[in-house]
């Protein structure tokens, strides 16, 4: 009889192992003994899977409406813009201030009590998969990527945030979501 019972319990833990990913209850009678084994399973965390931010192919001095009255535009020579007021900016690609024999990213930024317009340079890859930054209260944005044709070592992004304390961490990302590069945020 005791062999029995060490059976049947034996077959209760095999069936608690093998058990589906829903719970579900099974009951083995016996004349000595009375055995109920519910399988229970934990569900595995998930990550969240990365989403590369398309990027839009645009043409030399292609001006792209960046929304509330900012504008970007991309020429051989770097990343132009300009904001509501009409003044225009210019990033340089090829006065050497950037290294882009490496990813590298930067940051422009421009705003107010009602919220501020982001841009910058991402550069020294051809893998390009979103630009993000992330607030001080831990908010992430994606920013729009822009590019010229032939998808160059480099491109421009912009985005748009609320007001905010300082500035923004700024981080680049390849296709796959592996960090290329980042700023860390500051307090100005």
């Amino acid at each position: 009889m005791k062999k029995y019972l060490t059976a049947v319990v034996a077959v209760a833990a095999a069936a608690t192992l093998a058990a589906p990913a829903t719970a579900t209850a099974e009951t083995t009678d016996t004349l000595a003994t009375r055995t109920t084994v519910t399988a229970t399973t934990v569900a595995p965390e998930v990550k969240a899977a990365f989403a590369p931010t398309p990027i839009r192919t645009v043409r030399p001095g292609e001006r792209v409406d960046a929304g509330k009255g900012w504008t970007v535009w991309l020429t051989r020579q770097g990343k132009y813009w300009s904001g509501p007021d009409g003044f225009e900016n210019f990033r340089s690609v090829v006065d050497g201030n950037i290294d882009r024999s490496e990813p590298g990213v930067s940051h422009q930024s421009e705003g107010d009590q009602n919220g501020a317009f982001h841009s910058g340079l991402y550069y020294g890859t051809r893998n390009a998969g979103r630009v993000e930054l992330t607030d001080a209260d831990g908010r992430k944005t994606a920013a729009t990527l822009v590019a010229l044709p032939g998808r160059s070592d480099w491109g421009v992004w912009y985005v748009h945030t609320g007001p905010s304390q300082g500035s923004p961490a700024v981080a680049l990302y390849d296709r796959s979501g592996k960090l290329l590069a980042d700023l860390p945020a500051w307090d100005f």
